[in-house]
């Protein structure tokens, strides 16, 4: 469906997308991470029409866009800021599209009723726009990029504006939507958490280049370097010597899974890694902050030696605030790391 052959963004001095190649098969759900500046918003408005390259090229089902406009594009987009048009009702907004593609009135409202009832919004075409919730809102904007029945719907940070809770119940909503109507998606965001349950390949981008790709399983399962493994949120990373089944590091000698590369590395070890026992058992931690994530605790520990800790504790075993504690490490936690970043 896509293809990035070494697309390249440039902004003066700055690459802000450096030689990229990447694919999005048919009905293929793509997510593309980052953080601020990495590339990620650069690389979708180039895919869409919206930034001419400055190098490589951006092919859709085999044909070079290079001169292509936005409309001609058969995309569909959808923005964080949704990009309603406040004057006109929901009905209005959802069939613009349509109306700009020549569809006749009788297919653009059976078109219009069809899309808001799948995305949960049933005979909502003649509310007003102003008076719709947030997440209300989203659908609206979503009914409409899908309105014209793109070859492949784009999304910028579309769940961005909304609380936590919305966020994560709208994502589970709209991957089973995809699967259902078999859209082809790249979306944007900087929420790991929001990108690995709609995805079914995410890219990690960083500074203009991929750093990794991979299913949400493989990514968070094995980090590509340091720099993937603390953008997920793991910041047990510390540098290290392999040699056989240890590690060598600032917190001492830490057990690596048999078959790991040895020599000079980056070594993440997951909180769940991090076993908690009685004082003089291993490492010598001071517990610090403690906190609650639902089903689990989880702990700062300052060690006697190497930077800091965090471990992940059950809610009835979690050590008390100022409290000395011994630390050992499960090596089916422990995940080495080429130090390529």
């Amino acid at each position: 469906m896509l293809t990035l052959e070494s697309a390249t963004v440039r902004f003066g001095e700055r690459v802000a997308v450096d030689g990229v190649d990447l694919e999005v098969a048919d009905h293929e759900i793509v997510c593309v991470l980052g953080p601020s500046g990495s590339g990620k918003s650069s690389l979708l408005r180039l895919v869409a029409g919206l930034q001419e390259p400055d190098g490589g090229r951006v092919l859709l089902d085999g044909a070079d866009q290079d001169g292509v406009p936005v409309h001609r594009r058969g995309l569909g987009l959808m923005f964080q800021d949704h990009q309603l048009f406040p004057h006109r009702d929901v009905g209005a907004n959802v069939a613009f599209g349509l109306r700009m593609h020549g569809v006749g009135r009788d297919e653009q409202d059976r078109r219009v009723a069809e899309l808001l009832d799948l995305v949960g919004l049933p005979g909502a075409e003649r509310r007003a726009v102003a008076a719709l919730s947030g997440g209300e809102q989203q659908r609206v904007a979503l009914a409409r990029a899908l309105a014209p029945r793109p070859r492949l719907l784009m999304l910028d940070e579309p769940l961005g504006q909304l609380d936590r809770s919305l966020r994560e119940r709208l994502v589970v909503e709209l991957r089973a939507l995809f699967g259902r109507l078999g859209t082809t998606v790249l979306a944007v965001t900087h929420d790991q958490g929001e990108a690995f349950a709609l995805a079914d390949r995410v890219v990690v981008m960083r500074e203009g280049r991929v750093a990794q790709v991979g299913t949400p399983l493989e990514v968070w399962q094995r980090p590509a370097s340091a720099f993937v493994a603390r953008f997920l949120g793991f910041d047990n990373v510390v540098e290290a010597t392999v040699d056989g089944e240890r590690a060598l590091t600032d917190w001492g000698e830490v057990p690596v899974p048999a078959g790991s590369r040895q020599g000079a590395c980056d070594l993440l070890v997951r909180p769940a890694g991090v076993r908690i026992g009685g004082p003089g058992k291993g490492l010598g931690c001071v517990v610090g902050a403690r906190t609650f994530r639902g089903s689990h605790v989880a702990v700062t520990l300052r060690p006697e030696h190497g930077p800091v800790l965090e471990a992940e504790c059950s809610l009835r075993g979690t050590p008390d605030e100022g409290e000395r504690i011994g630390v050992t490490f499960d090596p089916s936690e422990c995940v080495v790391l080429p130090a390529l970043f």
